[in-house]
């Protein structure tokens, strides 16, 4: 796209005054930088991304208030990460970091366990042993 064709819509950047970074060509055909307060396809795009992420959040919130999962998913779903993701980050295969999901093994977890989980998550072992619903 040529730099003076970089879309101005009003996206999610406009409301704080800033601007997103994007190449274009110049009249010369050379590529370069130019600054666009947002693009109405990207922004939708991403409104809806964030929509099912809340969604998701929200389901697993739900679950574990049910008893039906442990806390870990909903940290995990908070913390926007997969099982790949999550398995990675304590350094355990995806099949047993599933295995945790479930509340009555989640409640035997070992404290060294747990604390890999809860830093991963950016809490505390309390905070994940003790779920709030708020």
């Amino acid at each position: 796209m040529k730099k003076d064709e970089v879309p101005q819509d009003k996206g999610n950047l406009s409301n704080k005054n800033m601007k997103e970074l994007v190449y274009a060509t110049d009249e010369k055909g050379n590529y370069t930088t130019a600054l666009s307060t947002g693009w109405e396809p990207k922004t939708i795009a991403l409104s809806n991304s964030i929509e099912e992420i809340s969604e998701r959040i929200a389901i697993a919130k739900a679950q574990v208030e049910n008893n039906e999962v442990s806390p870990i998913c909903y940290y995990m779903e908070f913390c926007r990460m997969d099982i790949g993701v999550l398995s990675s980050y304590v350094g355990m295969w995806q099949w047993r970091v599933k295995r945790h999901f479930k509340p009555r093994v989640f409640a035997r977890l070992s404290d060294s366990i747990l604390e890999k989980y809860a830093e991963s998550f950016n809490i505390t072992i309390e905070e994940l042993k003790n779920f709030k619903t708020n």
